[in-house]
């Protein structure tokens, strides 16, 4: 890492003085000052490109363009990137690029790769520097690289240990070797790169998982619906269900699962479509107000109704009223609420004339209504209006393979929103977000990535890392004495019971994922989240 700093000072001060230098080099050195003026003008460009690396929308166009320009910076003739995972013990890449190789060059590469020289690279953390690979005693009896007559060769690993890949550069255009300055070059290149890699692998993930949700996007209309859980494509299969029939609708679930987003695409793809969504939350209403707010109050029907004041039913009328939160809902309105309903009509505080009615009516509540109704709460005739069609929304613990599409929607979504610069999520962030618990659901998990994204952006920082999404557990890390949160509390109850359950079945993933009652694949989460060895320490 010095040595890129040490080069990048040194290279970067020399660029702004190209052309009072190329004065004093041209006459002087002749063609070599040309070709000396050539190396910085490519090198400018090198490092203009990094620059832009990260705020690439689409990563492959963009590494094609950057495989050329690094192959061109340091003059080899052929440059491959492969991509495969922390961890991923695939014999096939994730995913990879080459440029100047044929398809058996190609496979003779990729020969090296799985089995040779790039094993140094992988092992050690280092870049693999060698003039000669047939020559060298580290690399000379290995079978690939005799097979293969492998000489220069130049391969840096792509991310922190354990690496996500490598950078492999081979052969030079000019027959010579590749010197420190382009070994610098190289190390600069996949330090830049490793943020990159870690949103393509995750889009390469997203990408070959079955998507359920798929033909219900085609089918509706439901942008911003982040996910392709078969449990939200059950849900959308619903809401495609209800929303051609104008019927009332009642969304339950936790608080912070998308219940108002819900109900809005059910609007959107409805009969009433073109008609208004009007939204009350009847919990932030206080009792002797609720009415007014619902219904409208005629002039002097209160002090403050020295006109006629229209209502959330009226605003709503050809178009959808939404009521979050409609356990709330004090026994007067829940009475006017019934009647409405059943007549279409309605009565305006102090009105004295009945008020024609057409709305579709979507409730939503976080409260067992059944008990609510054994207690006298709420209303049984009601809760039959509103139960035609019920639609339960699930927690986000039902849908964990949501969650890292999620967390990169809302990190954009808040660079965005804030003017920040754009900030990706580290795969080992990724990991420990979807290794942790979100008892506030959607919400919770937004607010969280929303502060992160903040937190990265202030340090400039090129990723958001797991201390910017759980600082809470830094905090306690740095001290014993720190008041420990529910997340972190959970987390490390969580990381004690796998590690428990792991040891007592000798680290049978199958077996342990059985016990705790979870899936294998989130059991696979949780050991790397926790970066648990089977020694029971933290990698």
């Amino acid at each position: 890492m010095t040595r890129i700093r040490a080069y990048l000072v040194q290279n970067l001060q020399l660029v702004p003085r190209m052309a009072s230098v190329s004065m004093y080099l041209a006459p002087s050195m002749g063609g070599q000052g040309d070709s000396e003026l050539s190396r910085v003008a490519r090198e400018r460009d090198f490092y203009l490109r990094l620059l832009e690396l990260g705020d690439a929308n689409d990563p492959e166009p963009f590494l094609e363009q950057a495989l050329s320009l690094i192959a061109d910076v340091t003059g080899a003739r052929q440059a491959y990137i492969e991509l495969r995972g922390a961890g991923d013990q695939s014999d096939e890449p994730a995913w990879s690029m080459a440029r100047g190789c044929s398809a058996d060059e190609l496979d003779r590469i990729r020969s090296v790769i799985s089995r040779g020289i790039v094993a140094e690279a992988l092992a050690t953390g280092e870049t693999v520097f060698t003039p000669s690979a047939m020559l060298d005693p580290r690399f000379r009896d290995r079978g690939s690289v005799r097979a293969n007559n492998v000489e220069v060769v130049l391969c840096a690993p792509i991310g922190a240990s354990p690496a996500l890949g490598v950078l492999y550069l081979q052969g030079s255009e000019s027959g010579g070797v590749f010197d420190e300055s382009d070994c610098a070059l190289a190390e600069l290149f996949a330090l830049r790169l490793a943020p990159l890699a870690d949103r393509l692998l995750v889009r390469r993930r997203m990408q070959e998982r079955e998507d359920p949700t798929r033909p219900l996007r085609q089918q509706l209309r439901i942008d911003g619906v982040v996910g392709s859980s078969a449990v939200l494509a059950a849900v959308l299969r619903q809401a495609a269900l209800v929303a051609p029939l104008d019927v009332n609708v009642l969304l339950t679930g936790a608080s912070g699962t998308g219940k108002s987003q819900l109900a809005k695409v059910i609007h959107d793809n409805g009969p009433r479509a073109a008609g208004p969504f009007v939204e009350l939350n009847c919990a932030a209403m206080p009792e002797t107000l609720i009415e007014s707010e619902l219904f409208g109050a005629a002039a002097g029907a209160h002090s403050t109704a020295r006109k006629s004041i229209p209502g959330k039913v009226a605003s709503a009328d050809g178009g959808t009223l939404f009521l979050d939160e409609i356990a709330e809902l004090a026994m007067p309105a829940q009475a006017k609420l019934l009647q409405l309903l059943q007549s279409k009509q309605y009565f305006c505080l102090g009105g004295t004339a009945p008020i024609q009615a057409d709305i579709r009516l979507i409730a939503a509540t976080n409260t067992n209504l059944e008990r609510a109704v054994r207690e006298r709460r709420f209303r049984e005739d009601l809760f039959y209006r509103l139960q035609v069609l019920p639609i339960r929304l699930p927690a986000l613990c039902e849908r964990r393979e949501d969650i890292a599409e999620l967390s990169l929607y809302f990190a954009a979504s808040a660079c965005r929103r804030h003017g920040l610069p754009r900030v990706e999520i580290s795969r080992g962030a990724l990991r420990a977000i979807e290794a942790a618990e979100w008892p506030g659901n959607l919400r919770q998990l937004a607010h969280a990535v929303e502060a992160a994204a903040i937190r990265a952006a202030g340090e400039a920082a090129a990723q958001i890392e797991p201390r910017h999404v759980f600082p809470d557990a830094q905090a306690s890390a740095e001290s014993d004495d720190a008041p420990v949160s529910f997340q972190e509390a959970t987390r490390r109850f969580q990381r004690e019971i796998l590690l428990k359950t792991l040891e007592e079945t000798e680290w049978n993933v199958t077996e342990t994922a059985k016990r705790l009652d979870l899936a294998r694949s989130h059991v696979y989460n949780l050991v790397k989240a926790f970066g648990l060895d089977r020694d029971g320490t933290s990698r």
